[in-house]
Parts: structure tokens; sequence; C-alpha cells
């Protein structure tokens, strides 16, 4: 199975960047490097602002009783992130089925200006008292095929790791 094409850096900056921060001398770990732990962090957190953004935050947890669980990520490494490093995260909302969507965040290094990683995610919309698998609202669906639209635009290559994806 071949590699999928990676973006340049230049192309995910054609993306909102949803996040940005600095490796602080507390994201470093015995490596030397940004501890895996704030890559998943920061690009799983731009799926969260994504979320709020389609009217999944805390008012529609508290009074629709419902919210989204991760059902699974995959994270690929390309660039290593140092001490006082500059980054933002860009995300994609790919897809959505009935009851899940599908997000792929991307971080770059923004003082080396390349591609450090991507974060795929699915994400399953579930009832908060029964915690199962329940549809999306239409309000929500509505909002979340706006996102997908767009990134239906981008002519780049998006690097899905193709062990994961939305069930029909």
């Amino acid at each position: 199975m071949s590699k999928p094409a990676l973006p340049s850096y230049a192309q995910v900056l054609e993306l909102e960047p949803l996040l940005s921060g600095e490796v602080s001398p507390d994201f470093i770990d015995v490596n030397g490097h940004m501890n895996i732990r704030h890559y998943l962090d920061y690009c799983a957190t731009s799926a969260d602002v994504i979320c709020r953004r389609v009217g999944i935050d805390d008012d529609y947890r508290a009074q629709r009783r419902m919210g989204v669980f991760t059902a699974e990520h995959h994270i690929r490494y390309f660039s290593e992130m140092h001490e006082g490093g500059k980054f933002s995260v860009h995300t994609l909302l790919l897809g959505r089925s009935r009851k899940a969507g599908h997000v792929l965040a991307f971080l770059v290094d923004r003082d080396r200006e390349v591609l450090a990683c991507t974060v795929e995610i699915v994400l399953v919309h579930v009832g908060m008292d029964t915690r199962r698998p329940v549809d999306f609202p239409e309000d929500v669906s509505a909002a979340i095929d706006g996102w997908v639209a767009e990134a239906a635009q981008v002519t780049w290559p998006i690097p899905l790791s193709g062990s994961m994806g939305l069930r029909s």
C-alpha cells in the first residue's frame, strides 16, 4: 500500500487556523522534542472547536443531552517540534454519516514551514443519558454539511490513514 501524498505547508495554510501556540519547556519529553500528548491535545481541541461551531457545545450537551465521543484516532508524525517552536492547527471536517463525523487536523511548524503531524479522528454523536450513538439533529447536520462542502473544495491531497473512516 503506497503512502498518501502530503499537502505542502502553503496548501495547509489555505485553511483557517483554528488554534495556534508555542512549544513551551513543559511540552518537551526525554527525547528533546514535543511529547505526543501535546500533538494529540491540540489536534483534538481543534476538532472540539469545529464541534462548537456546528452547535455541539456546552449548552447543547446540557439542554439537548447529546454530544460527541471520540471513537478512533490515528496520529502520523512528519517533523519534530522543539522548544520555542510556533505552530498552528488547521482542520477539515471531511464527512459525516447519520451518527458520526470524520475529521482531519494538520499541525504545522510555523518556523520551519513544514507539516509536523496529522491527527485523523472519527467522532460518534451520542445521547448523554444512554451513552449510545444517536442521529445528528437536522440543524447540526446542516451545519456539518457546510463544513464538509468546504472540505470538498480542497484541491490538494488529503492524507488519510486508510485505516479508518465512516461506516455507511
